[in-house]
C-alpha cells in the first residue's frame, strides 16, 4: 500500500546508518571490493552509499584535505629557519705586489635554546697580505675555528623562526580540524538531501495513487452516464478532481527532480561526476526502522560532545597562537644582549704571518642595543593582547551557540518524534473515514462529493506523515553532526 509505505517514510535509517562504517579516505576506494559508481547506479539507493560517495569525492572535502596539505608544507618550511648551512669561500690576488689568498669552508647550525648557533670553520691561506688584511694569515695546514652565539635578553626564549615554527605546527593542527568540520557538513547536508529525495518520491507515490483511484473512477462514471444510470454533473465533478490530482502530482514530479538533483550534487563516481539518482533507486523503507526517542539519540552528554566539537578544537589552538604572538611583541620590547665564544687554531709550519699565528686563541665578546622609544614594539603589544582578547570573546560566544544550536535540535527531534505518530494516528482515522464514505456512496446515501473530499484528506494526511517523518529523520541527522556521531555519518 502507498499508505503503508508513506507511514515508514522517514522512519527508518537507523540500521543502515549503523553500518555506515566505511572509513572515509581516498585509499578506501581502491580498499573498497566494489567500485564506487556500481553501488550507487545498481539497485536500490541506500544511505550510506551517498555518505560513502560524498565523503570519497566531494570537492570541499578534497579542498579540505589540500588546505591541510599547504598548512603542513608550511610546517615544513619554518622548519628550514634551523638548517644546516654550508657557506665556502675563495680570495686571491692575481697581479699586484702582494700574492695573499685563501680558501675557506663553514658550516653554521641553528639552535632552538637560547637563541643560539654553532659554528665551524676551515681556512687555509698561502703567500703575503698587506698590514691592513694581516688577518688572513694561517699557517701552512690551515686554521680551525669553532665557536657559538647566545642571546641573553632579546631572543632568548623566542623569536621570529621559533614562533613561526610553533605557529605554523599550530595552523596546521587546525586544518586538521578544519577538514573534520567540512567532513561533518558534506555529511550532514548529504544525507539531509537524501531523506528530502527519499521523502519526495513518497509523495509522488500518493498523488499516483490519489490519481489512479480517480481515473478508475471516471472510467466507471463515464459507463453509468452513457447508461443513464448518474447525472452527467457527475463525470464533470470528477473531471474537475481529475485537473486537481494531476497538477498535484506534476508538482510532485517537480519536487522530486529539484530533490535529485540536490542529492546529485554530492553522489558522485570516483572521478567527481555528479550522479542524479532516478525512482528506480529509491529504497524500499519498509526495511528500515524509524526514527528512534530522542532519549535513545541522545543517550551521551552533551556537554561531553560540545568540548571536542572542531571549532571549539580550533578556537583552543588559535588562542594559543594569540598568546605566542603576543610573547613574541613582548620579547620584541626587550633590549638586545648577545654573546658569543669562539675558540681557533693554526696547525702546521708557521707561515708568513709569522709566530703571532702559531697559537690557541680564544675569544668571548657582548653585544648590547636597545630603542630607547620602542613605540613599534609598544604598539605590536598591544594589538596582540586586543587580538588574544577577541578570539577568547568569540571563542565563548561561539561555544553559547552550539550549546543553543544542540538543544533546539533535540527540542525539534523530540517533537517530530511526537508529531509523526499523531500524522501516522491521522492517517489511520482518515483512511477509514475514506472506507466509511465510500461504502455510504455504493450504498446510495453518500455524496459524490464527500468521497472525494475525503480521499483527498486522506493523502494530505499522509503527506502530512511523510513529512513530520522526514522533519524527524533531519532533526537526527542534525544531532549526529552536531555531537559528532562518525559512525552515523559514514567517517567510521
Amino acid at each position: 500500500m502507498i499508505l503503508a509505505r508513506g507511514i515508514g517514510l522517514i522512519g527508518a535509517a537507523t540500521l543502515a546508518l549503523a553500518a555506515a562504517g566505511t572509513p572515509a579516505g581516498a585509499q578506501d576506494i581502491a580498499a573498497n571490493p566494489e567500485p564506487l559508481e556500481a553501488a550507487l547506479t545498481t539497485g536500490a539507493l541506500l544511505p550510506e552509499e551517498v555518505l560513502r560517495s560524498s565523503a570519497l569525492t566531494f570537492p570541499s572535502v578534497l579542498e579540505a584535505f589540500e588546505r591541510e596539505a599547504a598548512a603542513r608544507a608550511d610546517q615544513l618550511a619554518a622548519d628550514g629557519a634551523f638548517d644546516l648551512m654550508l657557506k665556502g669561500e675563495y680570495y686571491d690576488r692575481i697581479t699586484g705586489f702582494y700574492s695573499g689568498g685563501f680558501g675557506k669552508v663553514e658550516a653554521r647550525q641553528p639552535l632552538r635554546p637560547y637563541g643560539a648557533e654553532v659554528f665551524g670553520s676551515y681556512r687555509v691561506s698561502d703567500g703575503t697580505f698587506p698590514t691592513y688584511e694581516n688577518y688572513n694569515y694561517t699557517n701552512q695546514l690551515g686554521e680551525a675555528k669553532v665557536g657559538a652565539l647566545f642571546s641573553l635578553l632579546r631572543n632568548r626564549d623566542i623569536d621570529s623562526r621559533r614562533f613561526a615554527i610553533e605557529d605554523t605546527r599550530l595552523a596546521a593542527s587546525q586544518a586538521r580540524f578544519d577538514v573534520m568540520l567540512v567532513r561533518l557538513n558534506v555529511q550532514h547536508e548529504a544525507l539531509r538531501a537524501y531523506w528530502r529525495w527519499v521523502a519526495a518520491g513518497e509523495e509522488i507515490r500518493v498523488f499516483e495513487e490519489l490519481l489512479e483511484i480517480a481515473e478508475a473512477r471516471q472510467i466507471g462514471l463515464a459507463r453509468e452516464v452513457r447508461e443513464g444510470a448518474r447525472a452527467r454533473i457527475a463525470l464533470t465533478e470528477n473531471e474537475q478532481n481529475l485537473l486537481r490530482r494531476r497538477t498535484l502530482l506534476e508538482q510532485a514530479r517537480r519536487d522530486f527532480d529539484t530533490a535529485a538533483n540536490s542529492l546529485g550534487f554530492y553522489l558522485r563516481t570516483e572521478d567527481g561526476r555528479m550522479i542524479v539518482p532516478t525512482r528506480e533507486m529509491l529504497p524500499d523503507l519498509s526495511l528500515m526502522k524509524a526514527v528512534p526517542p530522542a532519549e535513545t539519540i541522545a543517550a551521551r552528554p552533551v556537554n561531553e560532545v560540545i568540548t571536542t566539537r572542531p571549532e571549539l578544537q580550533t578556537f583552543r589552538l588559535a588562542l594559543e597562537r594569540a598568546a605566542n604572538r603576543v610573547l613574541l611583541r613582548e620579547n620584541d620590547l626587550q633590549p638586545s644582549l648577545n654573546a658569543s665564544v669562539e675558540l681557533s687554531r693554526d696547525f702546521g709550519r708557521i707561515g708568513p704571518g709569522g709566530p703571532g699565528f702559531d697559537s690557541t686563541d680564544t675569544v668571548v665578546g657582548l653585544t648590547f642595543s636597545v630603542p630607547l622609544q620602542r613605540r613599534a614594539a609598544r604598539g605590536a603589544l598591544q594589538r596582540a593582547e586586543a587580538e588574544l582578547r577577541e578570539t577568547e570573546l568569540r571563542q565563548r560566544r561561539i561555544a553559547d551557540q552550539i550549546t543553543t544550536e544542540v538543544a533546539n535540535i533535540l527540542a525539534n527531534l523530540t517533537a517530530a518524534v511526537k508529531l509523526s505518530q499523531l500524522a501516522d494516528a491521522e492517517v489511520e482515522q482518515a483512511n477509514r473515514m475514506v472506507q466509511a464514505e465510500r461504502t455510504r456512496f455504493r450504498l446510495g446515501a453518500g455524496e459524490f462529493f464527500l468521497v472525494n473530499a475525503r480521499e483527498e484528506t486522506a493523502a494530505n494526511a499522509q503527506i502530512g506523515a511523510i513529512r513530520a517523518q522526514l522533519a524527524g529523520r533531519l532533526a537526527e541527522a542534525s544531532y549526529n553532526a552536531a555531537t559528532m556521531n562518525l559512525r552515523a555519518l559514514g567517517l567510521e
